[in-house]
C-alpha cells in the first residue's frame, strides 16, 4: 500500500530549514573555538566532558560509548588517537575480565579545563545571550521533547 507524502507546510518548512541551518552551522563554530584554546576536537571534548562527568574521571569503554551515542569502532579508533596524545588510559577492566575502562589523564583534564570556558563563552554568546529567559526554557522543552522522541524511536 503507497503512503501518502504529508508535505510540509511553509511554516513547518521555515521551522524544519532554521533548525537543519543551526545543525549544520553550530558544530563548526564550537569546534573552531575548541581548536583556538587548546587544540582538541569537538569530539575530544565530547568524549573529556564525559570522563570528567563520572566518578574519578572513569567509565566504562561500554557506557563511554552508549553516552557519547558512538559505533564502537569509532570509539576505539578516536581513543587510540587520544591515548596517544595522552589525553586518556585504558585500564583492564577487573569486574568483567574482558572490558576496558577509559580514564582522563591529568593532561586529557588540564586540557578541558584550558578549553571549558572559552567553549561556555562561545556557547553563552551564540545559544544563550541571544534567548530571553522565556525563550530558553521553551527551547529546553523543545529539544527535550525531539530527543524524548528519538530515544523512543530507535533508529
Amino acid at each position: 500500500m503507497e503512503q501518502k507524502t504529508g508535505w510540509l507546510t511553509q511554516s513547518e518548512q521555515r521551522a524544519w530549514r532554521a533548525f537543519v541551518g543551526v545543525h549544520q552551522k553550530l558544530p563548526g563554530r564550537l569546534a573552531r573555538g575548541l581548536q583556538g584554546c587548546g587544540n582538541l576536537s569537538m569530539a575530544e571534548y565530547v568524549v573529556l566532558v564525559a570522563l570528567t562527568d563520572a566518578p574519578d574521571g572513569l567509565r566504562h569503554f561500554q557506557d563511554l560509548t552508549n553516552t557519547v551515542q558512538w559505533e564502537r569502532s569509532r570509539m576505539s579508533h578516536h581513543l587510540r588517537r587520544m591515548t596517544e596524545r595522552g589525553l586518556v588510559n585504558r585500564e583492564f577492566c577487573p569486574k568483567d575480565g574482558r572490558g576496558v575502562h577509559v580514564v582522563v589523564t591529568p593532561a586529557g583534564r588540564a586540557a578541558i579545563e584550558a578549553a571549558a570556558p572559552r567553549h561556555v563563552a562561545t556557547v553563552r554568546r551564540l545559544i544563550i545571550d541571544p534567548l530571553s529567559p522565556e525563550e530558553l526554557d521553551a527551547l529546553t522543552v523543545l529539544c527535550e521533547r525531539i530527543l524524548g522522541r528519538l530515544e523512543a524511536d530507535p533508529p
